[in-house]
């Protein structure tokens, strides 16, 4: 028999300094509105104990026992019904009986509708769907290094020929990673290649038939207060598909991780933020929605405080996996740029002239302007000046719902696109051929 207790891959967590200067901004309108309960109203009904009781206590044909006890009984009926009739006309004036308010399907991965209706998911049927819809898909891994302990991890099979999504950090280094599949099923896998821009890494294995392909959802539409759904191994192999829940409690956050070995920190950025319990074997299994499609892959959590986990959103994850598929080597776009995706709250402080875009700026530790487009880089060959405000890429606009990053990512490296540049109160149009993003930037 296994130990129970492997050693797990290395532990990602936030670190409080060094955090890269460049800010995300959370979706403004991914808030659940404030809530209130409803008042419930309760009308008093007879008592049959009491009933009992006092018809006990009259002497046998008492006429004026029964009398009274009648007009007690009558007067209770009519009140009740008068205080339904109130209670069901304070909830119809409320809309709380319209059939637009009305809960939404277990599944269903949504929480309003077009009348702001909140629509309850997670319900215990709706979790439990979900789980058994993504659980075929969810695979253990463990990879052996020849200079330290084995490191255990999850991933995720997203294409029948054996691609595997997972964390960068369980597989980087290793000499052999073993993929474990929900049937018992083990089998060597290669590494393909390693993510340059996110905690990501994509791996493979051969000759294995039966796979199960998971459902792939979208990271753009998750709202702060929705269901999430983690599952992988956070105590090794011996315990596989183990689920936790909660919701997503932030969008759009930035951190320093740091390897529990003590090597240095890396910049992550735009990850989703969840209290749904993570540890290090969950690392680099899903977090899926209430319709069990996956929305992101775990990759840190924080030790210094409970209910703080965080995922790399799929979306970030998509053009990776497509250049697998393709044949292609992983790469992500870069233009050499350092810049504030820019907010109300950052408009107002430096007194920008607009409350959208990505603003070319940078700081050294001392909090001073410095020179913020790296020489000969792509954006510094564009023209790219630091203090310039990028408000699109090919047509779309660079906002709170729109980052630069996000919209970069969805090209490929050496392709040549439009921004439109914000400068001296007038707007120019700037043709970038897109670099390679080398794996040392953060």
């Amino acid at each position: 028999m296994s130990d129970p207790t492997p050693i797990e891959a290395p532990r990602y967590e936030p670190v409080p300094a060094d955090r890269h200067r460049r800010m995300a901004v959370p979706n403004g309108n991914s808030g659940p509105a404030a809530q209130s309960t409803p008042e419930r109203w309760f009308e008093p009904s007879a008592d049959p104990r009491l009933m009992t009781w006092e018809m006990a206590a009259r002497p046998e044909g008492s006429g004026i026992g029964r009398g009274l006890l009648g007009v007690l009984m009558v007067t209770a009926i009519v009140g009740a019904m008068i205080g339904a009739g109130s209670v069901y006309a304070a909830l119809k004036a409320s809309g709380a009986l319209d059939a637009s308010a009305a809960t939404l399907a277990p599944g269903t991965n949504s929480n309003a509708n077009s009348n702001g209706a909140v629509a309850v998911e997670s319900d215990q049927s709706t979790i439990i769907a979900a789980v058994a819809r993504i659980a075929p898909s969810v695979v253990g891994l463990s990879t052996t290094f020849e200079s330290g302990p084995t490191a255990i991890g999850t991933g995720i099979v997203y294409d029948q020929r054996g691609w595997i999504l997972t964390n960068r950090h369980v597989v980087e280094g290793g000499s052999a990673t073993t993929v474990r599949l929900p049937d018992g099923r083990e089998a060597k896998a290669s590494v393909y290649g390693l993510d340059t821009l996110a905690d990501l890494a994509i791996i493979k294995i051969d000759g294995v038939s039966g796979l199960v392909v998971a459902p792939i959802g979208s990271s753009a539409s998750i709202q702060v207060g929705q269901l999430a759904i983690a599952i992988g191994d956070p105590l090794g192999l011996d315990y596989p598909d183990s689920v936790t829940t909660g919701i997503v409690s932030a969008v759009g956050r930035d951190l320093a991780v740091s390897a529990g070995d003590g090597s240095n920190s890396i910049s992550l950025h735009n990850l989703i933020q969840t209290d749904a319990a993570i540890n290090s074997g969950n690392s680099g299994g899903p977090i899926v929605d209430g319709s069990g499609r996956v929305v992101g892959i775990a990759t840190a959590q924080a030790q210094i405080a409970q209910g703080i986990g965080f995922a790399v959103p799929i979306d970030l994850a998509k053009p990776i996996m497509a250049q697998a598929l393709a044949g292609e080597k992983l790469a992500r776009p870069f233009i050499g740029v350092s810049y504030d995706e820019i907010d109300r709250g950052l408009q107002e402080r430096f007194k920008l002239p607009l409350d959208h875009g990505a603003w070319v700026h940078a700081e050294d530790s001392g909090g001073n302007a410095v020179e913020a487009v790296q020489a000969g880089s792509p954006g510094d060959h564009a023209g790219i000046r630091t203090g310039d405000i990028i408000t699109s890429v090919e047509g779309q606009t660079i906002d709170a719902r729109h980052l630069l990053q996000d919209v970069l990512v969805q090209f490929s490296p050496g392709r040549v696109v439009s921004l439109q540049v914000y400068r001296d109160n007038g707007y120019v149009t700037l043709m970038v051929a897109l670099g390679t993003r080398p794996a040392s930037t953060s």
